[in-house]
């Protein structure tokens, strides 16, 4: 397979304000498809914000009527599976011309509980799938739900194997066996850790699965807030720059090929050559040669089936 450009989107979506928001990713992907990406990532709940310094009025014990409502809000902002929200992102992917894969808040409209998803849309502006968090972070865990491993979503597309973990599901180690055993070679990893850390994270999980990783998150600073949020105590409490970026693609061998990018909105592109994959597999392959199936076994319960893509 000849070699091909993917990149990733670094900015703030319009907090809040799902229209602006999607707006913003249609602006984005189509400089994206301009300069010839063929898969496009942006971070992690980016329709329509990771609501960074925000408690939604939550202590041990207790909720409040304001953060009930500033809730009701967040969910206004938030996108179903198949709902028109969703089916923009589609058109988006079909004016790229590309694969798309974005970060968002998705609503369970049957349930009510929100989910911090990645969703996959295919050049031919089709749903691909989803992957929700299994396991939200800390005060996450108030806003979002647990995914029951039904969404360990991976595509075999003529792009390669693609697939991905949330922020800091990439921590868990089982979680990332998970993907390798699907022989993924595109790993997307949409966070919104900005620490030099999780730089280091980036790199292992490249060395380890020897596959290519692109991990996107936003650029947010405080006047990306709408005004009556920034006007609260606890943003006031914030400081200005709320997320230096960090944005990075990594090759096979942990190598930084793009990137990182901060403290600015901006677009990283790399080329990718599947070659590269499997040269790198010639002196370690977690699931193959450097693999001890006779020792070790890793069962995922409810673990899906690779997602088979032709277009």
């Amino acid at each position: 397979m000849k070699a091909y450009k993917v990149a990733i989107v670094q900015a703030s979506p319009v907090i809040f304000d799902l229209e602006a928001t999607l707006h913003k990713v249609a602006e984005w992907a189509n400089n994206c498809a301009r300069q010839g990406a063929r898969l496009i990532l942006f971070p992690e709940a980016f329709v329509s914000a990771y609501p960074r310094g925000l408690s939604f009025g939550t202590v041990v014990g207790s909720r409040t009527p304001e953060g009930r409502e500033l809730w009701q809000r967040y969910w206004n902002s938030s996108v179903a599976e198949g709902d028109p929200a969703c089916q923009r992102l589609a058109r988006i992917a079909k004016e790229a011309q590309a694969y798309l894969a974005i970060g968002v808040n998705e609503k369970d409209t049957t349930s009510g509980t929100l989910y911090c998803s990645m969703f996959y849309f295919s050049p031919a502006g089709k749903f691909l799938g989803k992957h929700r968090k299994i396991k939200p972070t800390g005060q996450e865990r108030v806003i979002w739900g647990e995914d029951d491993g039904s969404t360990l979503t991976t595509l075999d597309t003529p792009l390669g194997k693609i697939g991905g973990l949330i922020c800091w599901e990439n921590y868990m180690p089982l979680a990332r066996m998970a993907m390798y055993q699907k022989g993924v070679q595109l790993y997307l990893a949409p966070t919104a850790d900005a620490r030099d850390s999780w730089q280091h994270t980036m790199r292992h999980i490249a060395l380890e699965g020897r596959c290519y990783v692109l991990a996107g998150n936003q650029y947010v600073i405080k006047s990306n807030y709408p005004e009556d949020l920034q006007a609260t105590d606890e943003m006031k409490k914030q400081p200005d720059s709320l997320c230096r970026g960090g944005s990075v693609i990594v090759g096979p061998l942990g190598e930084l090929i793009a990137g990182p990018l901060w403290d600015k909105e901006g677009i990283l592109t790399a080329e990718i050559n599947l070659g590269r994959v499997t040269e790198a597999k010639l002196d370690f392959d977690p699931i193959g040669h450097y693999h001890r199936p006779d020792l070790f076994n890793l069962s995922v319960r409810n673990q899906p089936e690779t997602i088979k893509v032709d277009e």
